[in-house]
């Protein structure tokens, strides 16, 4: 049986001839992939199953006994402006045809147009239908700011609004059949966010994730479309591919940014067509998972310069999401600090250290190249070796040292703004420089070494600066 493509989207069909009605059912099923359609013979009943039901297509025969298609168009367009209608007539007719378009009918289409005609029309006033309805529930999202399941971002520990922000777009955009392109720095948590959609999705099957880095055209056919038996050398059992896997489910793309431009076109049929063909096999499968893809590259430079087909790159861009770097929600570092930190005592079978007073301070003027998953790392390695009830800071300090070492200057801290500007009368050079050793040294909580960290300089300095200030 033809998997549903669009499962929750209801099609009323309306003709007075039932063997038209039988055909046009067969062929929206078999050439659309849409299963949830009803049909109606009796034009006087259009608006009692537009009650009844949730429908968001009707597909209109012009010429019917007792109501016109015309007579129910206005009528359909006066009560439930939000569903469209596609006309089917059995003569083209172009003034016809006008006045059912300025009555608000999506599309006009002859009964005698080749099939493919009529279908693209169907599935582009379905897509028209999801795109203002997903407009309307992300803008509500948006306003609000109000998450309806916030259990589905329980592993992503955040109070960023900028984050909240992301997970509300994903509420709204989670049920979409649609791709869904996740982009972002390394190491910031989009696999995360993958999870998060599919447990939103009300997909029944299963998440699969691949990552394509570095696969060739054959890896990444056989691994996303499975083989037959005979089908190449050594192939001496069938395989399933992980897009069967992920069979009413959701199938995650990661590095899609680095698949190759042959790859990218079988990638781009799969996404067009919603079929594929396993290796050695000549009958195609239907893709029944939703497919979310992810990158740290930007797709669009790649695309500038001819490394990333363009129709692809728009086809996956239907819906997208830019996961913010760490650097650019400082705030969660205290959050995550702490739920690291009882994560990693937990699986090395420790009890949880107290931090020193001034380590999440310390840690704000790092910019975090490699985001979460840096942090994550550093704590880890801090709680492995550490003996006291106190956390040692010089783990950290070293770690920081060491990176920014690595990485030269790129890593430094942003800019920051000037402190003096609203100033009426500006201090002394000596005094502003015992204010900021005042303040770094009551959040480094004494400790002189991170103190000197936080101010930049050595700790030799910091000790000269100190005796100038007690001389």
């Amino acid at each position: 049986m033809t998997e549903t493509l669009y499962p929750d989207f209801g099609v009323l069909l309306v003709d007075d001839e039932p063997d038209w009605l039988g055909s046009l059912t067969l062929t929206l099923e078999t050439a659309g992939g849409i299963n949830n359609i009803t049909t109606c013979s009796d034009s006087r009943q259009v608006l009692s199953i537009l009650e009844e039901k949730r429908i968001g297509l009707v597909i209109l025969d012009l010429t019917m006994p007792y109501l016109s298609g015309e007579e129910v168009l206005a009528q359909i367009a006066e009560r439930y402006p939000d569903t469209a209608v596609v006309i089917l007539s059995g003569l083209n007719q172009l003034e016809t045809a006008v006045r059912c378009m300025r009555l608000g009918a999506f599309d006009y289409c002859v009964k005698t147009d080749e099939e493919e005609r009529i279908v693209g029309s169907v599935l582009r006033a379905i897509r028209m239908v999801e795109m203002r309805s997903e407009f309307q529930e992300v803008s509500s999202r948006l306003i609000s700011r109000e998450l309806s399941h916030p259990e589905a971002f329980s592993a992503i520990v955040t109070g960023d609004r900028s984050m909240l922000d992301v997970f509300a777009y994903i509420e709204a955009v989670a049920k979409s059949p649609q791709p869904l392109l996740i982009t972002g720095e390394s190491g910031v948590g989009k696999e995360l966010i993958a999870q998060a959609v599919h447990r939103l999705s009300g997909c029944r099957g299963k998440l699969v994730t691949v990552n394509v880095a570095g696969l060739d055209d054959t890896v990444f056919a056989d691994t996303l479309f499975g083989h037959v038996r005979g089908a190449f050398t050594g192939a001496d059992q069938a395989r399933r591919g992980m897009v069967e896997e992920a069979s009413d489910g959701t199938l995650f793309l990661d590095e899609i940014g680095d698949l190759s431009i042959p790859s990218q076109v079988k990638l781009l049929r799969l996404l067009q067509e919603r079929e594929y063909f396993p290796l050695g096999c000549d009958l195609p499968k239907r893709l029944k998972a939703r497919i979310i893809v992810a990158t740290h590259q930007s797709l669009s430079a790649k695309e500038g310069e001819g490394k990333f087909r363009r129709d692809l790159y728009y086809r996956l861009r239907t819906h997208r999401v830019q996961v913010p770097a760490l650097r650019e929600r400082r705030g969660d570092i205290p959050l995550l600090l702490d739920h690291f930190l009882a994560e990693a005592a937990e699986a090395l079978g420790k009890k949880k250290p107290t931090p020193p007073k001034g380590l999440a301070q310390f840690l704000s003027t790092y910019s975090f190249p490699g985001n979460v998953r840096e942090l994550k790392a550093m704590v880890y390695d801090a709680v492995s070796v550490h003996r006291d009830r106190m956390l040692s800071m010089e783990s950290f300090v070293k770690a920081v040292e060491s990176a920014q070492a690595e990485a030269g200057p790129s890593t430094a801290a942003p800019p920051k703004q000037n402190p003096f500007s609203g100033f009426d009368e500006l201090p002394t050079f000596s005094d502003a420089a015992a204010f900021l050793v005042q303040e770094a040294l009551a959040r480094a909580n004494g400790n002189q070494t991170l103190a000197a960290r936080l101010l930049g300089i050595s700790q030799p300095a910091l000790s000269k600066r100190l005796k100038m200030m007690h001389s």
